[in-house]
């Protein structure tokens, strides 16, 4: 840069007594001394507001032009840091700050029992239980009764149906904080005192009604439903009431064959 660019320097001294700072280096380039002022006015204003150095510094240099050097002692690393650091501090404030003196709201409004009590095949069972957990995953992976089939996840198919009292009911569409204080019966707790099977396993047994055997735990709650219910139905009745099972090998006729032979039985 040649001498006509660079500015007079004033008196070597201030009215303290101490010397004149230099001049940083890109206060010898024309272009950035027509933008600087202006530019690190801003910086200068921000700082004052209460925003960090690096923070006002990152404002200053967004106002000058592309390719401009950088002010002396700040690298666009810093102003990076200083960025980051801003965005972290302000976002802790409510943690921070007077929300640690008293509970959030929100928490204590919609704030929900984990660990509650359920009733399942006779026996209470102790189970920590998210807020939207369903009623099939809380039976299959927290407390592993796996005849309960997960398929379609979204009350479609009937695989996952067990029974609340005497109510056959999609375990993939129910809640399991909503069925504290119900008995909750699944093709498990059918078993007899002795390991036989109930009086519909059997007879599904004998009409050859499962093929892949994916369906049948839901095949069965429904129909021990059926038969709590209406213990001699129809079979068109009984056709209506198995109408939420899907069976994926088509072998329904078998499966009304075999609630119709529990119901003569029983």
């Amino acid at each position: 840069m040649s001498d006509t660019h660079r500015p007079e320097v004033g008196p070597s001294g201030s009215a303290a007594g101490l010397p004149t700072p230099p001049e940083p280096p890109w206060a010898y380039d024309p272009m950035i001394r027509a933008v600087a002022p202006a530019a690190f006015e801003v910086a200068n204003a921000s700082a004052a507001t209460g925003l960090p150095k690096a923070a006002a510094s990152l404002t200053a240099a967004a106002a000058l032009p592309t390719g401009a050097a950088e002010p002396s002692g700040w690298s666009r690393r810093d102003f990076i840091k200083g960025v980051i650091a801003s965005g972290a501090t302000v976002s802790g404030l409510s943690y921070f700050g007077a929300g640690c003196t008293s509970a959030l709201p929100a928490q204590t409004a919609a704030g929900v029992e984990r660990l509650i009590s359920l009733t399942v095949n006779g026996q209470v069972r102790r189970v920590d239980v998210l807020p939207t957990e369903t009623l099939a995953m809380t039976l299959r992976y927290k407390l592993g009764l796996t005849g309960t089939k997960l398929g379609c996840d979204r009350a479609e198919c009937g695989a996952c149906t067990v029974l609340v009292g005497d109510v056959n009911l999609y375990s993939c569409s129910t809640l399991t904080h909503r069925l504290r204080g119900r008995e909750v019966t699944t093709v498990e707790g059918l078993e007899g005192p002795n390991g036989e099977l109930h009086p519909v396993q059997q007879a599904f047994i004998d009409e050859l009604s499962p093929q892949c055997g994916f369906c049948t735990p839901g095949q069965v709650m429904s129909a021990v439903a059926l038969l709590r219910r209406n213990p001699s139905p129809t079979r068109e009745e009984a056709r209506r009431a198995m109408a939420g099972n899907l069976c994926r090998c088509g072998a329904y006729d078998h499966y009304l064959n075999g609630v119709m032979r529990a119901a003569q039985e029983a």
